[in-house]
Formats: C-alpha cells, structure tokens, sequence
C-alpha cells in the first residue's frame, strides 16, 4: 500500500535559515513556554500588542522580527501584509501561522523544538513548585524527570510479564494482619495507614531515603509492609518485625498486654516523623515547619484565642495536632447538648431524626467559647493583671488527613470505665463551621451554613475507621476501611470481610479517619 502524505506549508524554507532553531528556541522559552518566576514576568511586561498595547486577544509574535499583534484585531496580519512576514507564533498555545496558507501549519522539525522547550518548562516549573512547598525536602519532588527504568528494572520487567490491573473490584492491598498477641491495637491502625493514600503513594513510589540502620528504621519497616500489602499475596502477612521495632523505640508499648489503639497511632507516626524529619532546617507549609511525609500529610494548626473579660484583649496561639480528641456525652467532662432534637435537622449529612449525638455535636462543642472560671485567671498583657477569661479552640490549618478520637475510655482518680454512647458520623464531612476564618460569622456558638456549595477547601471523606468491643479491661479493635469509593472491608486480625455502608455508619466509632477530598498547590 502506497500511503500519500500531505505535503507541508511551503513557505517555512523561507524562515529555516542561519541559526533559525536557536532562535526559535528563545521565541518558545521567553515568550511562549515561559516556565520561571523571571521569565513569567518579562512576558507579561514586553508581550503586548505593539499597536494597541492589549495582552489579550490572541495575541501572536513575528516570527522575523520582534513584533507582537492581535490576531483577533488583525495587528498581526497588518504587518505580516506591510513586512511580508509570513509566519507567526501564537504566543498563548505555541502554534505557527501562516498568512499565505491562511492556517496553522504544522512542520516536523518545528514541532520537535515545540515539545522539548516545553517539557523542559514544565520540569524546571514543577521542580520550582515542589521547593516553595517543600516536597522536595521529604524526596517526592527531587530532580522531577520522567521515570525512565535502569537496566536491572528492565531486566525485571522482562522476567516478569504479568500485569496486574486495578479495577473497581480488585482486592489488592487488601491483606490481613496475624494477631502476635494482643496486638489487634497495632493491626487496626496499621491497616488504617496502609490505606492512607497519599502515605501509600509515598512508599510504592520508593522516596524513602534511609540514613539510620535499616535494620532499626520504622520508615524502612513500613515502606517494606506497603510493598507486602500491595504484592497481590493474600495470605495473612506476621508483622513481627514491626512489632519488634515498636517496642524498640517506643518502650511504653513494650510487652504483650493490651494497649490503646489511639496511643499505638500517635506513637507511631512520632516515630516515623523522628526517622524521616528533615534535617536541613527548611520550613515546611504545616505548624510543625517539618517537611517530612508524615506531617505533610496528618500536621494540622489549632488555634487557641483566650480574651481577658476585661479589656477583651485576645491572646492567640497556634499549637500542632496530629489528631483531635473529642469529649463524649456520658463522661465525667460537662457536655452542652447541642443536638436541635427530632427536628429532622441535618448538617454534614448527619441526621438528628432519633436525638443521637453527631460528630458534629462533638466538633461544635470542642470549639466552643469555654469561660475558664476564677480558679484559672490569666495575666492579661492588655491589664497586666490576673483576669477571668474564655477560651475557644479552632482550626487555623487542616490537614489532609484529619483523624478524630472519641474519648470512649474514662481514666480518673475516682473511676475507669468506657463510654459506649453512640456517635453518629458521615460520610461526607466539612470542616468550614470549625475554621478560625469563620469564627466571625458564629452566633451564639451556632455557626450560620454558608450556601456556597462550589466551595469545596475543607470537605473531606471518610476512609477508615477503628472500632473497640468489649470492656476497659477485655477487648478487641476491628478496623473498616475503604478500598474504592463504595467498597467497604472490615479488617478483624487475619480476617477480612465485605462489609456495607450501614455496617460502617451503625458501628460504635473510636478512631475515625477522614481525607480531604480536594489538594491545592501552596
């Protein structure tokens, strides 16, 4: 078969001559592929319509001479007419024009020059992205360069053929956990981790840079525990090297009595951000000013503002948080009843039609106005006494992770004991009443719904939850997690089950862990 191609525009020969790449090169890197802070500017300064001064309207460059005009006035096909100039570049998508031809042509040789000025763009503008935000730091955005596989990953991927394929019904990274002896505290939270998604990326994309023994790293031991998870196997995986090292480096959990799940989480992730902090002084975008994966990822703001009763003058700190502990109706700590009733009322999607308390009960009442009493009076800057004030907690950052921790076990000099009392909580889950920003607009405590509902910054959606049955002193921890968008599992130990929405939802709650459902660049 003889294949007829379509000869190009002829008049591109008239342009090919002397340095004619070079200089192309410049045209796509100063005024078209403009990748630098620097090269942005300039841009936005020179690139105008030299006979009207507009930035807009299409506007195209002489590819002869430097000369910017509209193309939607017809600035640029004046002089293309006056200087018989015949070719242009659209400075906003990089295309060439011909005024002979009367279209966009497409020339082999140019086209190439196109592609690798702009990829070279988009490398040095996304490597400069990842070092403002300081991804760099943990390793994800290092010399960002399209993965291209050494030797011995071809070597690999020649022995090994088979492909596995994700979809809507695939199991993979669905693994049960042996339990070592009473170490369902440790399986529940591992299990939550492991389906973190953004610390799942991290650790199948191999960022991991170990400087300790990696015989003693608990970011070694996890990274190896994502890549059991996701191997396909399915065979319950024995965590006991993990275990050996959480004993190692956290000696409070040491020995096989029953321990805290809650505790288990903030020991652990304290140990992976010590054994992958960042060591060279460079802030992060999160209150700890760490860039390690572990707060970029769970590191949220709390803002406290105490205001003195007196002159109102109002103090403000900001205090990291990996984790908010919520008070639950039932325990020895006051709580205001919140809930509007048998109303039908909802708000986050929670439902108060059988008077049950919300999560969103709990999140009003944390952030709250609390006033502290005459027993804990302050010295107000503002006074320079010891004065009454009231306290009020809100969130200044959100992390892309937000866990919540029902107190559902009650220590006390008087009693121990577990609150039972059922919690519900949603699916779907906006934070925007408990932000400082909108500590303006509450009311009485009531924060007034926006309808704004294109505004999505601080929704989140639930993907895991740690459940406790039993008694403070005999109990197990089951954890549900969420493989797909609908698809619930329940993790028991070894055992792993399907399991429904209501099944979650109707279950009592201890740990709840929520994603942000939209990331912005900072």
């Amino acid at each position: 078969t003889k294949y007829i191609v379509p000869a190009g525009c002829p008049h591109v020969n008239g342009f090919k001559v002397d340095n004619w790449k070079q200089n192309l090169r410049v045209i796509y890197q100063c005024f078209v592929w403009s990748g630098s802070v620097e090269s942005r500017k300039r841009k936005a300064k020179s690139c105008i319509c030299h006979l009207c001064g507009a930035h807009l309207n299409r506007l195209h460059s002489c590819l002869y001479c430097v000369f910017f005009g509209c193309f939607t006035k017809k600035h640029i096909h004046e002089h293309a007419k006056n200087k018989r100039h015949n070719l242009a570049i659209d400075l906003l998508y990089g295309g060439i024009y011909c005024f002979v031809c009367q279209d966009y042509i497409y020339d082999k040789d140019m086209e190439q020059i196109a592609k690798e000025e702009q990829r070279k763009t988009l490398r040095s503008a996304l490597v400069d992205c990842f070092v403002s935000c300081g991804l760099c730091d943990a390793g994800v955005g290092e010399k960002y360069s399209t993965w291209e596989p050494t030797k011995r990953e071809l070597e690999l991927l020649r022995h090994n053929p088979k492909r596995r394929r994700i979809t809507t019904n695939c199991t993979i990274g669905l693994r049960g956990l042996i339990n070592l002896g009473n170490t369902c505290f440790m399986n529940c939270i591992v299990q939550a981790l492991t389906h973190t998604p953004l610390l799942r990326d991290f650790f199948l994309s191999d960022r991991h840079k170990c400087e300790m023994q990696s015989n003693s790293c608990l970011v070694c031991e996890m990274s190896q525990l994502f890549q059991e998870f996701y191997s396909g196997h399915r065979s319950p995986h024995i965590p006991f090297r993990l275990l050996h090292l959480v004993w190692t480096h956290a000696r409070h959990l040491a020995g096989y009595e029953q321990q805290d799940a809650h505790e288990f989480l903030i020991a652990a992730l304290d140990v992976l951000h010590r054994h992958c902090k960042d060591d060279n002084g460079k802030k992060a975008n999160n209150p700890n000013n760490c860039s390690c994966i572990i707060d970029q990822i769970f590191t949220g703001g709390l803002q406290s503002d105490v205001t003195c009763q007196v002159c109102h003058g109002v103090s403000t700190t900001i205090d990291p948080f990996w984790d908010i502990s919520l008070d639950l109706p039932g325990s020895s700590t006051p709580f205001w009843p919140l809930s509007p009733g048998g109303d039908g009322s909802t708000l986050n999607g929670e439902s108060h039609l059988s008077g049950a308390t919300t999560l969103t009960d709990c999140l009003r009442r944390f952030t709250r106005p609390e006033h502290l009493g005459s027993s804990a009076k302050i010295k107000c800057s503002g006074c320079h006494s010891y004065q009454e004030s009231t306290k009020q907690l809100t969130m200044k950052k959100l992390p892309i992770v937000a866990c919540f921790h029902l107190k559902r076990f009650e220590h006390s000099a008087k009693l121990r004991r577990k609150i039972t009392t059922y919690v519900s909580f949603p699916l779907e889950l906006d934070m925007t009443p408990f932000m400082a920003s909108s500590k303006e607009s509450r009311m009485n405590g009531q924060y007034q719904q926006s309808v704004d509902v294109f505004n999505n910054d601080n929704k989140y959606s639930l993907f895991a939850v740690v459940n406790h049955q039993g008694t403070l002193e005999s109990g197990h921890y089951t954890t549900f997690i969420r493989q797909h968008k609908d698809q619930w599992f329940k993790c028991d130990d070894a055992i792993i089950t399907k399991a429904s929405i209501k099944d979650v939802l109707d279950s009592e709650g201890y740990l709840l862990f929520y994603h942000k459902q939209f990331l912005e660049y900072e």
